[in-house]
């Protein structure tokens, strides 16, 4: 597995380790060049030879910093090679460098320092075509065809490594701008993910208090009506016990409705979802449960409501019953009524409150949060309090989705 895709991973190593392969290279060419200085200048003497080292060195040295510090490394470099005007027609292996670091300066430096280094690179054309050929060679014409053929060769070197330079710059932000755009997307995921978990346990929450809250209501309040009707009459006590049976029955099949829908790796028969056609029998079972309830549906509809907003308006009618099952008392006269508009759906739950005894159940209040919530998931509105002159009314009205 280690020669696996060696070429792979010794870039993945040099692109991790710009620094290091600064310094190794960097010091290699050093060693080279001062080297070789050394042996063109002490065949004139001492003294030349030392100061030709020196040069060479401040020429190629920096090359090993040339990434972390380059406009410092460009200086350095730059006065290298005034200082080696002072030995007219000597050429030094590390002249090399000036290509190198016109690159680098375009790559890594900032914008105006890749400038500034395009220019100085110019003038050192010019100097160095002066410095090679001299101000006497051609008599009293400053100009001849080897100086310019010399300023010519030497600045298309100088562009050419400052143009390769600005192309690796333009594609090194590329890169970094797409691995942002990446980063930022992977980012807006997560958080959609979570957003979306987030919403879906809220929704399950809701689902969840609604079935249960509501059959337990019923099942509790007929429960404890079959056990003082048992005392006086069976016959009502069975009956009670039925409807008790009944309710924990539509308890059921509604929680294996819900528990379906989180199993996603079986194939689930799901039950159609309650709507607006399913409030009679809603009613009909808060009547079995002692409750009496009167229901009338006004107008039509100018258009459907979806599914989503007809199970709304299923599950506020199911959430305000269950609280006049819990508060209102056992002979309290509750009214549903559907009111059907230009503008969409309007739904009303009052009751009297006769005997506003009130059932001690933990979680209380749960209920009508989850209610607002749902009609606001379809722009509606929703109000729910006491009358003025006694009961408890639950409001809403659901709008029509105008596409």
């Amino acid at each position: 597995m280690i020669f696996t895709n060696p070429h792979r991973r010794i870039d993945r190593w040099i692109r991790s380790n710009p620094g290091r392969i600064d310094m190794f290279t960097g010091a290699f060419y050093t060693l080279v060049c001062v080297t070789a200085s050394v042996g063109i200048g002490f065949g004139v003497g001492i003294g030349f030879g030392l100061s030709i080292a020196a040069i060479s060195l401040l020429q190629s040295a920096p090359l090993m910093v040339r990434r972390r510090y380059p406009w410092a490394a460009t200086i350095t470099i730059a006065i290298a090679h005034i200082l080696q005007l002072f030995f007219q027609g000597v050429f030094l292996p590390s002249q090399f460098s000036v290509p190198l670091m016109i690159y680098t300066m375009a790559v890594y430096g900032k914008r105006w320092q890749s400038f500034a280094t395009l220019g100085l690179g110019f003038l050192g054309a010019i100097l160095a075509t002066f410095n090679i050929f001299g101000p006497g060679l051609d008599g009293d014409n400053p100009v001849s065809f080897d100086k310019i053929i010399s300023f010519v060769g030497l600045s298309l070197v100088v562009t050419v490594a400052w143009t390769f330079g600005d192309l690796a710059r333009s594609r090194r932000q590329t890169l970094s701008a797409l691995r942002a755009h990446a980063q930022r997307l992977e980012n807006e995921r997560l958080i959609e993910r979570e957003l979306a978990a987030s919403d879906e346990r809220n929704h399950i929450a809701r689902e969840m208090h609604d079935i249960v809250a509501h059959s337990l209501s019923v099942i509790i309040t007929q429960a404890d009506g079959a056990r003082y009707a048992a005392a006086q009459d069976p016959n009502i006590a069975i009956e009670t016990l039925k409807t008790v049976s009944d309710a924990g029955r539509s308890s059921l099949r509604e929680m294996r409705r819900l528990l379906g829908v989180l199993r996603t790796d079986e194939s689930v028969e799901h039950r159609p979802l309650p709507s607006l056609s399913n409030i009679p029998e809603l009613v009909e079972m808060a009547v079995k449960s002692g409750l009496e309830v009167s229901y009338k549906a006004q107008g039509s509809p100018r258009r459907s409501l979806p599914t989503g907003a007809e199970l709304t308006a299923y599950r506020c009618v199911q959430e305000a019953m269950t609280n006049v099952i819990k508060h209102a008392g056992p002979r309290a006269i509750s009214t549903v009524t559907l009111h059907w508009s230009n503008r969409g759906l309007d739904i009303n739950v009052k009751d009297d409150g006769a005997c506003a005894g009130k059932l001690e159940i933990d979680g209380a209040g749960q209920g009508l949060r989850g209610l607002h919530e749902r009609v606001a998931l379809y722009d509606g509105t929703s109000t729910a309090g006491p009358l003025p002159d006694g009961g408890f009314c639950v409001s809403v009205f659901i709008p029509y989705s105008e596409d």
